[in-house]
């Protein structure tokens, strides 16, 4: 009956009341809390990634030695200053030279023709890791270079010192003949000269310190290995360099379109010789040109047409060794 407390269930519980009521009293708190960042997909163990890398682990495990030391090769194969270089006649060449390689990266499906064969030849006698790859991986090894199915890795490039360059030559049976180059930027013309160097016997290249193109992969490449052969030195003032050349024995020519005699009539290329090669378009800079002993100039038909220092320094060199016979 109504008010009737002695029924069962007519007595309201303590803090059953309906309603509103005022703050939680924090029993809402913990859900109001964050949970911190999000495990990583490989960190929690339920996650499809996570069973992918475990079932990678254990195979890896299973793997000889050997094989395990390869695959860590892969992942530290792009380390800070490491360089690489790709295309066939580049590998090749490279390996010749003993460049300190670190791996060799071909593709699954390369067609072994005779380079091939000998890149792969010389990579075991020097004990060089080889990796078989995918063309998806060496595609971004090489940056989307034209890479014919193998490249390599190596380490950041030694430059030599201009002293080293002196002495070689001053030991070598021939006059000496060096490249310099004033302010030229463009990795490419940089091998391409390199590669010219080694062509014509030059005993190095000397580059600034600063503001310069320096031995990267791109200057690897255009060289054709030839980077492996021809030591590259840098100076920390050029003019002063240009200097110690002079007081070694050494004629210092700078090419420039005004010479004031043509290349081709160079009285002292018999003797020992640096050849200084500026940036196209700018030229020599003033210093580097007063302590030039003489400016020789290419002859071209066009007056408006200019040589970038790849091409002047290629020109150079091929006068220079046919006066020399």
């Amino acid at each position: 009956m109504a008010g009737n407390s002695q029924r069962r269930g007519a007595t309201r519980k303590a803090g059953s009341k309906k309603g509103a009521t005022v703050g939680s009293g924090g029993n809402r708190r913990q859900g109001l809390e964050g949970r911190g960042p999000t495990p990583k997909a490989v960190d929690r163990p339920y996650h499809p990634a996570a069973k992918r890398a475990a079932a990678a682990a254990r195979r890896d495990e299973k793997r000889p030695a050997s094989s395990r030391q390869a695959g860590r090769s892969r992942s530290s194969a792009r380390a800070v200053g490491d360089e690489t270089v790709y295309g066939r006649n580049s590998v090749v060449e490279a390996l010749r030279a003993g460049v300190p390689a670190k791996t060799l990266y071909v593709l699954s499906t390369v067609e072994a023709d005779d380079r091939v064969r000998e890149i792969l030849r010389l990579a075991l006698n020097q004990g060089v890791p080889l990796i078989e790859t995918t063309k998806v991986e060496l595609d971004n090894l090489a940056e989307r270079g034209i890479h014919q199915g193998v490249l390599l890795t190596v380490g950041e490039y030694e430059y030599a010192e201009p002293e080293d360059l002196i002495e070689a030559a001053l030991a070598s049976r021939t006059a000496g003949l060096i490249v310099a180059l004033d302010g030229v930027t463009d990795t490419r013309n940089l091998g391409a000269i390199i590669r010219s160097a080694g062509a014509f016997g030059a005993h190095g290249v000397v580059v600034p310190e600063r503001r310069s193109a320096g031995v990267n992969a791109a200057a690897w490449k255009t060289s054709a290995g030839a980077a492996a052969r021809v030591p590259v030195a840098r100076a920390t003032n050029l003019t002063r360099t240009l200097r110690d050349f002079q007081q070694a024995g050494f004629f210092v020519v700078g090419l420039a379109g005004d010479g004031s005699t043509q290349i081709g009539d160079l009285d002292v290329a018999d003797g020992p010789v640096v050849l200084v090669a500026g940036a196209e378009g700018k030229g020599l800079s003033r210093l580097v040109r007063d302590t030039c002993d003489v400016i020789a100039s290419i002859p071209i038909t066009s007056s408006v047409e200019s040589l970038n220092a790849s091409v002047a320094a290629s020109l150079a060199l091929y006068e220079v060794a046919r006066a020399r016979g």
